[in-house]
């Protein structure tokens, strides 16, 4: 009765295991296929039942994964075709959202997860928007035919991609939106798990073409590459996140030593994925602090 009850309604993160959890990262890793996750997750007796259905509860829900619609008046958002040398197949498509209005604006390129452009970054591109960026979302998988409408198909994806190429897509993107007719010419890039690491990558990368970076829950950067950081850098990381956190010293040391203009910040009782609100890891105070921080962070940096 239990596991049927907890099967009719939406989970929230505290009614799920930690033993649970754990599998999920290692699914949204790639370490396991659905198919395991499931099994390994079924395999688990948490409180008399099986966990299954708190593993069911994890998988995203992108209908819940809207704050602005595409038809939102106060935004303008369209699909746009580039080109991207060096990159996987010297073009790029992406999710450009722009303010209504003249512009110019200042520019953001928001770069998605481990499995593609769903629905979640989309949206995240329209919500900086709203606040007054020209956002452009790539979709690093738009040479291999595009986001597939699901993650575990995704996430298979972007693991056959060269990742050197897929890094280039990325820069390329951040110098299209940045050079747009629409943009300042100022520039800041956030991403998420995958695209957090590759924020930081860019922000070694780019130099001072780019001004800000805001970089979730993602891979440190190359310390040996810190130097070549001029942008402003704001960090945010998960509680309980060990993976990502064991690179946070060091990363912390080599911006220290080079004089960075940097922030970091922790979100207590935060997993992974804390600010993807289409899955139980969501939360909402966390999410929303973040947010808040990265937007101020990005007006100031841009202005």
């Amino acid at each position: 009765m239990q596991q049927q009850t907890m099967q009719q309604r939406s989970l929230q993160q505290h009614e799920i295991d930690d033993q649970v959890f754990e599998l999920y990262d290692e699914y949204c890793h790639g370490k396991l296929n659905r198919r395991q996750f499931f099994e390994r997750a079924a395999a688990l007796t948490i409180a008399g039942a099986s966990a299954l259905s708190m593993a069911k509860a994890l998988i995203p829900n992108y209908a819940k994964a809207q704050e602005v619609l595409f038809t939102d008046e106060r935004i303008k958002a369209t699909w746009i075709d580039y080109e991207s040398p060096g990159g996987s197949s010297g073009a790029m498509r992406g999710y450009l959202a722009q303010p209504v209005g003249d512009g110019p604006f200042p520019a953001v390129l928001v770069m998605h997860e481990n499995r593609g452009l769903n629905p979640y970054i989309q949206d995240v591109a329209r919500r900086f928007a709203v606040a007054g960026f020209l956002a452009l979302a790539p979709d690093g998988l738009a040479p291999i035919g595009g986001y597939p409408g699901n993650d575990d198909d995704g996430r298979a994806m972007q693991r056959t991609l060269d990742q050197a190429k897929l890094r280039q897509d990325m820069v390329n993107s951040a110098r299209f939106v940045k050079r747009h007719p629409l943009s300042t010419g100022k520039l800041a890039a956030t991403g998420f798990c995958w695209g957090g690491g590759t924020t930081n990558f860019l922000a070694t990368e780019l130099g001072d073409e780019l001004q800000a970076a805001a970089p979730f829950y993602g891979a440190a950067a190359d310390t040996a590459k810190v130097p070549n950081i001029s942008a402003a850098v704001q960090v945010h990381y998960a509680e309980n996140d060990e993976r990502v956190n064991a690179m946070r010293a060091d990363y912390e040391s080599a911006l220290v030593a080079h004089g960075a203009t940097y922030e970091m910040h922790v979100y207590p009782g935060t997993r992974h994925g804390f600010h993807n609100y289409s899955t139980p890891r969501y939360d909402v105070e966390a999410a929303k602090l973040a947010w808040t921080r990265m937007v101020a962070f990005f007006h100031q940096h841009l202005a």
